[in-house]
């Protein structure tokens, strides 16, 4: 999947590095991935207790800790970026368990579309952004935000339930809708509440930025994502 096409990152990572308020944004971004790595972890272990069957359960652990397996990494970053990774994950903890809280899984299936749809809104969000970042931190953001095989797994069991239970489809379908609304309205929160990531998105002197009109093509490009996965589970509807 490619980011936007709006504006390259910058190649001189040392020059960027140098100006505090990206330095500040690029923390405050690798915060909240890392923060919704951990949460992402938490959901699928308790998602693994709901399994039907046993394969299904060692499936989703092993998905649970490959996202686990990103933190390191990130964390790494942003102490090489001179700051501390549990503070730079606080402030986004309170709206990503506010989301999960509104959008917590009645079941299995519900629970594999959030663990497949949900997660790559946010991770698309994350993607467009890191089109503005210096390389180092841009491969690594986007290394962070590779499939830990959520997308064959979730597709084959859903679309094997559908057909099993066609009625179970058009449930699914609405709370893809759901799952959409709540994940862009957190995006656009934290962007928003965050001076440092607005500052990024804004762009500056010797950085591209985005302009009102290039966030409104940020999340089409996000939402029209979002209906070919939905079309991929056999949710198109």
């Amino acid at each position: 999947m490619t980011a936007s096409t709006d504006g390259p990152a910058g190649e001189d990572a040392p020059l960027a590095l140098q100006d505090p308020e990206y330095r500040e944004a690029v923390v405050d971004l690798l915060g909240a991935i890392a923060y919704g790595e951990i949460s992402a972890f938490e959901r699928l272990a308790e998602d693994a207790k709901l399994a039907p069957s046993l394969e299904d359960k060692v499936a989703i652990a092993g998905m649970a800790a490959r996202e686990f397996g990103k933190v390191a990494g990130i964390h790494g970053r942003i102490a090489e970026l001179g700051a501390d990774p549990f503070a730079a994950m606080a402030p986004f903890r309170e709206a990503i368990d506010r989301f999960h809280e509104h959008t917590a899984p009645s079941d299995w299936y519900e629970g594999l579309i959030k663990a497949y749809v949900g997660d790559a809104l946010a991770d698309d969000f994350y993607r467009e952004i890191a089109a503005y970042l210096d390389a180092t931190t841009r491969d690594l953001v986007v290394s962070s935000l590779e499939d830990s095989g959520h997308a064959a797994f979730v597709v084959d069991r859903v679309r094997a339930a559908i057909g099993a239970d066609p009625r179970l489809g058009g449930r699914l379908a609405l709370w893809g809708r759901r799952l959409m609304g709540e994940a862009l309205t957190q995006a656009q929160r934290v962007a928003a509440e965050r001076d440092a990531l607005s500052a990024l998105l804004a762009g500056g002197v010797d950085r591209p930025g985005l302009d009102l009109a290039a966030i409104g093509r940020m999340f089409a490009r996000i939402t029209e994502r979002h209906a070919e996965r939905m079309a991929e589970l056999g949710l198109a509807h």
